[in-house]
């Protein structure tokens, strides 16, 4: 049986979350493969999946800011703040310059209030609001906050810019592409995205689907907590508490991997009531 881990998947386009998770079961030989944050099927680049045991890491990621690589084009509203929906409306952009643009998109930097775009995941009333959507509903969704910590231009083309964003789980890269269209007047959609990292995990130790089924690279459980979260080493005592989930006498910061002393992970703990108490056991 494949032991447990993460497995860091470089996306290919066209294929979905899903779909990407499906390949990795039979990979792995295991049905117990889930995924850290859903990539469009027009996206590429990141997905975080969990093997095994790692599944029950991956809420716990969630959490964790994401890095992107972005293609916008302004002048044109889509049905799906993207390049896959269908044409809303066109608008001239002649009269935007570069200095215009850059200016607009900096507003965008920060703790914003962002709707998300009506084709998502989100549910509405216990039915995903893409379903709904293809169903001929007009949803709309509420604002919800978002930290975009970062939003850089990296290029303007004519009618097209390259951004690179940081910014919180949660965030839509294509509602900032809607909202700085419709913020410079012209509309405007998403034409390529790239995650290029998800908290700790980049594209450097990303594998395409191809060199898995070559070779199905996992981060071992153990490697991948001691990189998401802060490390605390236990002593023999404090690891028989653990296996058992009880809480410890301990200081801690925010939510932290308990370790054995062989090294082997064992638990997520966090401060709570002036006890360090279980969020996670893994053992």
């Amino acid at each position: 049986m494949t032991e447990s881990g993460l497995v860091v998947v470089d996306k290919p386009g066209g294929m979905t979350s899903h779909d990407v998770v499906s390949r990795v079961r039979r990979l792995a030989g295991t049905r117990k493969v889930g995924h850290a944050g859903t990539l469009d099927p027009m996206a590429t680049g990141v997905l975080v999946l969990g093997v095994n045991r790692a599944t029950r890491l991956l809420g716990h990621l969630m959490l964790t800011e994401k890095r992107y690589d972005a293609t916008v084009r302004l002048g044109v509203t889509t049905t799906t703040d993207d390049a896959e929906g269908e044409v809303l409306a066109t608008a001239s952009t002649d009269g935007l310059d570069e200095a215009t643009i850059r200016a607009a998109t900096a507003e965008f930097v920060g703790e914003i209030m962002q709707v998300p775009t009506a084709v998502s995941a989100i549910k509405v009333d216990g039915k995903r609001a893409y379903q709904r959507v293809r169903e001929g509903e007009d949803v709309e969704l509420a604002a919800r906050p978002v930290t975009v910590h970062e939003l850089t231009v990296t290029a303007v083309r004519g009618d097209e810019l390259d951004l690179s964003v940081r910014c919180s789980s949660g965030t839509y890269v294509r509602a900032i592409a809607r909202d700085l269209g419709a913020r410079l007047g012209v509309g405007g959609h998403l034409t390529a995205l790239r995650r290029t990292a998800v908290g700790p995990y980049d594209l450097a130790v990303a594998h395409t689907l191809d060199e898995l089924a070559e070779d199905l690279t996992l981060l071992p459980i153990a490697d991948a907590a001691r990189a998401a979260f802060p490390a605390y080493d236990l002593e023999d005592a404090g690891a028989t508490d653990v296996r058992f989930g009880r809480a410890l006498d301990l200081e801690l910061v925010g939510v932290t991997a308990l370790f054995a002393p062989d090294g082997e992970f064992l638990a997520l703990y966090e401060p709570r009531g002036g006890l360090a108490k279980a969020v996670a056991v893994f053992v």
